[in-house]
């Protein structure tokens, strides 16, 4: 009788496992909280001495397998259509690439899925999950020339705003999840502001100070406080940014209509998140992941150098399967886990070659990796990455690691900025041999596009330190380099802190700058900055991507401007 019972037991006991999976669905992709008694252990596995939490958490709502992450974003659509002419332009622009659409949609399947969920978490509409078509064609590692990087291209200073780190190691505004927390914070902040989401998504662009100015035109003017009603005022970037998103929109919503097949992007987690503690070179973390490296690098553009510095809130996004296998071969690794540490520059005079010869390695090794031209030296206070010596096995110190920054100056004598007027007689020949600078040196202090000057005109210019000066600066430079990196303060001004964007599209159209600021031209930091928070025209590529994908094609990121 009792081995009947307890046999009727496991049976009932298999069926329920069976039964399980269909009623729990894992979210892999978002780390679970910490209970006040510290780590689940039925959550997260720990290993303390490689240094790696991998997070399995359980999401409340489970999966609905029988459709893709494309109709969850269909069934989520919540902004009301607009309908112009630009709506229809950018429509043809876009239908008739497919290839492009093709490339664009398969980079975004890595990531569609987090953002999907993120969006439905607070409730906000799923166009917004289509942004980064416009902002980035879905590549983190995109880099405008208004210095707006990651997927949502926030340029710097919006991105300290929201939190997201840069430094020497680490450029949070390209880390997929950071960023997409970040943008949405962002986006939902505009919606307070305005209660409309298709002026949100201007504001995200232009700035909300632009968008509450037009605002007060449109009803001075008598026109309705609408897209349509305030685009008479808008520029021509923030007047064609919320119909290419329609437009991507309308192809998403009926891609057979247009001859466009989509690919399949399942509706699961791409990634899950492992935290690691400990330093690690990239190139073996994604040999120990049995991951390609352009793969672990499309899952972890957030990292600037080939090491990742290991801590308490260091992520590494990998597929569910190959965490596994990384936690694997990282238990049966016995040798060092990174071959890098971190020097301080203390001294004006500590050029690379010596830094090279202190640390048992040649100049080049040190320019490689960290990315330093030959004919440029660092400056003092910057932190570089120099080859572990043998005998060490701490990792970068943690204030390096999170604060380390790194500067660089041209290779020579001294120099100091200047502000010197044109004069009447001037020109761009008569100022280069009067402070001994090159005219390609001026146009870049100056972002110039050519050599012409008017009187009047001021100039920025580096001009060589002399005598007891030079002496006075070297002192200068060996005091601050014993400062604590300074903090960065939050910009009180809104217009000047919103990601930007820059570039052409394929047919000549300057696309959507990044949303970051009000107009093209100066953001609060005091940087040049090609428009608004998240665009990114000519997104600087891996050299490894697609040929098609890559910097000389920047006409690719969104469709020409026709009709404006």
């Amino acid at each position: 009788m009792q081995h009947s019972r307890f046999a009727s037991l496991l049976a009932l006991l298999f069926t329920a496992s069976l039964a399980a999976p269909a009623a729990i669905a894992v979210d892999l992709s978002i780390a679970p909280r910490e209970s006040a008694g510290g780590p689940s252990e039925d959550t997260e596995a720990y290993d303390p001495l490689h240094g790696f939490h991998e997070f399995d958490p359980v999401f409340d709502h489970a999966e609905d397998t029988e459709i893709d992450v494309w109709e969850r974003i269909r069934r989520g659509f919540g902004i009301p259509d607009l309908n112009n002419p630009l709506v229809a332009n950018h429509v043809v622009w876009y239908s008739s690439r497919p290839d492009y659409i093709q490339r664009t949609t398969q980079r975004a399947s890595r990531y569609l899925f987090h953002v999907v969920q993120e969006l439905e978490k607070r409730n906000m509409p799923m166009e917004l999950a289509l942004l980064p078509f416009i902002e980035s064609a879905f590549n983190p590692q995109a880099l405008s020339s208004a210095k707006a990087a990651g997927m949502w291209q926030f340029i710097p200073s919006t991105g300290r705003d929201y939190n997201l780190k840069q430094n020497t190691f680490r450029d949070e505004r390209r880390d997929v999840v950071a960023s997409t927390n970040a943008a949405l914070n962002y986006l939902q902040k505009l919606y307070g502001m305005f209660g409309d989401w298709q002026l949100a998504l201007a504001a995200y662009n232009w700035g909300e100070g632009s968008v509450s100015r037009a605002i007060v035109k449109a009803e001075a003017a008598g026109k309705p406080i609408d897209f349509n009603g305030l685009s008479a005022f808008m520029p021509a970037e923030t007047r064609n940014y919320y119909p290419k998103l329609q437009a991507v929109k309308n192809i998403i919503a009926s891609p057979a209509q247009y001859g466009i097949r989509l690919p399949v992007v399942e509706n699961q987690p791409y990634f899950v998140q492992v935290r690691k503690t400990r330093d690690i070179d990239i190139k073996l973390a994604a040999q120990l992941a049995e991951l390609p490296i352009e793969e672990f690098k499309a899952l972890n553009p957030q990292f600037n150098k080939p090491v990742i510095t290991g801590s308490s809130n260091t992520d590494i996004l990998l597929p569910k399967t190959n965490a596994e296998k990384f936690r694997e071969n990282l238990a049966n690794w016995t040798r060092n886990l990174s071959s890098w540490t971190a020097h301080k520059v203390t001294a004006a005079r500590e050029r690379i070659e010596v830094i090279a010869t202190k640390f048992k390695t040649t100049p080049q090794v040190i320019r490689e990796a960290n990315a330093i031209p030959a004919n440029m030296q660092p400056t003092v206070g910057s932190t570089l990455l120099v080859p572990k010596p043998a005998h060490q096995e701490a990792d970068i110190a943690p204030e390096l690691a999170n604060y380390g920054v790194l500067q660089i100056e041209p290779d020579g004598p001294p120099r100091k900025k200047i502000s010197v007027k044109v004069g009447k007689r001037d020109n761009m020949t008569s100022i280069t041999r009067r402070y001994k600078v090159s005219a390609a040196e001026v146009r870049e202090w100056n972002d110039l596009k050519n050599d012409n000057l008017s009187p009047g005109q001021s100039l920025k210019l580096l001009v060589q330190v002399k005598g007891k000066a030079r002496h006075a600066q070297a002192a200068s430079a060996d005091h601050r380099g014993a400062e604590k990196p300074a903090r960065t303060d939050r910009h009180a001004k809104s217009d000047s802190t919103r990601p930007v964007k820059a570039g052409k599209a394929a047919s000549g159209e300057k696309t959507a700058k990044s949303s970051g600021k009000e107009k093209a031209g100066k953001s609060a930091g005091g940087e040049k900055t090609a428009a608004k928070p998240g665009k990114v025209g000519k997104p600087v590529r891996d050299a490894k991507a697609d040929k098609a994908e890559r910097p000389a094609k920047k006409a690719e990121a969104r469709p020409a401007r026709q009709g404006t």
